[in-house]
C-alpha cells in the first residue's frame, strides 16, 4: 500500500517550504502553495536559479491567509522576521512569470524592504488576486497559483533512492529531498511491502494517470523536467554542482529536451488530504520517454 508521508507547501514561489500533517488541497494545489511570489523592479518573478538564497526565507501563514511572516534561516544574520497583514484589496499590478503575464496584488513596503536587504537586489512581494484564473498545461486541465506550472508535484522514496545508488555509483553523496521542492511525497509502510508494490518501484509515479489521496483526486499532467534549482542546497542558500543533474541526465533524459524526475498533477477533485493517506492508483499509463 503506497501511503503519503509528507507533505508540503511552498507559501512564497522560490523560498522554503513547510511541512504539514494535514491540509487542504484546493484546485490551485495545497492550500496557500505558491500563493505568493518574489519579483523584481520590473515585474519578473525571482527564481532560485538565479537567487539561491530565497532557499533561506522561511515562510509562515496564517490557516486563514490574513498574516504571512518572513524569517531567516541564516545563522547570525540579524535580518530579524517581517510580519505582514496580507492585503487583497490593493491595485493589482503586472507580473511576469516565464514570459506570461499575470496578476499580483503588491504586499507593501515593508516585505519589500526586507526583501531587497535579504537578497541584496530590488524586490517587492506580491500575492495572488482572488480572480486569479490561469490555465495549466498537460495531459488533464487544471490551474495553479505561481507554480511553474501545474498544481501537484508527486515523488516517491522509491526514486530519491535509486537517484542515491546512481550517485554512489559515481562516488557522491546522497541529496536530501528538498533539491525537488515536491508537494506530495510517497512511500510504502515496510511491513506491508509485497514487492511487486508500485511505491517501491523508482519512477513509477510517472504512470500514474489518475489517483485517489483522502478525498482528494488527482490527475496527471505531465512528467518533471529538472533545472538548476536541484543544484541548490535548500539549508545553505547557495548553488553547487553538477549533481544531481549530472547523474540524471544519465538514465532520466527526456526526448522532448532535459531531463525529469517525478510527476506533476492537476486537481481533480479538491478535498482534505494528510499524512497516512492511502494513494489510490485509479488509472495507470505508459512512461513517457
Amino acid at each position: 500500500m503506497a501511503t503519503v508521508v509528507e507533505l508540503i507547501t511552498y507559501p512564497v514561489k522560490g523560498c522554503a517550504g513547510t511541512s504539514v500533517d494535514s491540509t487542504h488541497l484546493t484546485p490551485a494545489g495545497l492550500a496557500h502553495d505558491r500563493s505568493f511570489m518574489v519579483v523584481g523592479g520590473d515585474g519578473v518573478f525571482r527564481t532560485q536559479r538565479r537567487d539561491p538564497r530565497l532557499a533561506l526565507v522561511r515562510p509562515t501563514v496564517s490557516a486563514d491567509g490574513s498574516r504571512l511572516t518572513l524569517a531567516a534561516a541564516e545563522p547570525g544574520g540579524g535580518h530579524g522576521a517581517v510580519r505582514l497583514d496580507v492585503t487583497t484589496s490593493a491595485p493589482r499590478c503586472d507580473v511576469d512569470l516565464f514570459g506570461a503575464t499575470y496578476q499580483g496584488i503588491d504586499q507593501g513596503d515593508e516585505a519589500a524592504a526586507w526583501l531587497t536587504d535579504f537578497l541584496g537586489a530590488p524586490s517587492r512581494l506580491v500575492r495572488v488576486p482572488p480572480e486569479h484564473d490561469r490555465k495549466t498545461d498537460g495531459l488533464t486541465p487544471g490551474t495553479s497559483g505561481y507554480a511553474d506550472s501545474s498544481a501537484v508535484h508527486l515523488l516517491s522514496r522509491a526514486s530519491l533512492a535509486h537517484l542515491h545508488t546512481r550517485l554512489a555509483e559515481r562516488g557522491a553523496p546522497p541529496l536530501a529531498m528538498d533539491r525537488f521542492r515536491p508537494n506530495i511525497v510517497v512511500d510504502s509502510l515496510p511491513e506491508r511491502c509485497q514487492g511487486a508494490d508500485w511505491a517501491v518501484e523508482p519512477h513509477a509515479e510517472d504512470r500514474i494517470r489518475r489517483a485517489a489521496i483522502g478525498a482528494a483526486e488527482l490527475g496527471y499532467t505531465k512528467l518533471a523536467v529538472r533545472c538548476a534549482v536541484t543544484l541548490v542546497d535548500q539549508e545553505a542558500g547557495v548553488r553547487g554542482g553538477p549533481e544531481p543533474l549530472r547523474t540524471l541526465a544519465g538514465y532520466r533524459r527526456f526526448s522532448a529536451g532535459g531531463v525529469v524526475f517525478g510527476a506533476k498533477f492537476a486537481v481533480v477533485r479538491p478535498g482534505k488530504l494528510s499524512v497516512g493517506d492511502e494513494v489510490v492508483v485509479e488509472e495507470w499509463g505508459e512512461a513517457v520517454a
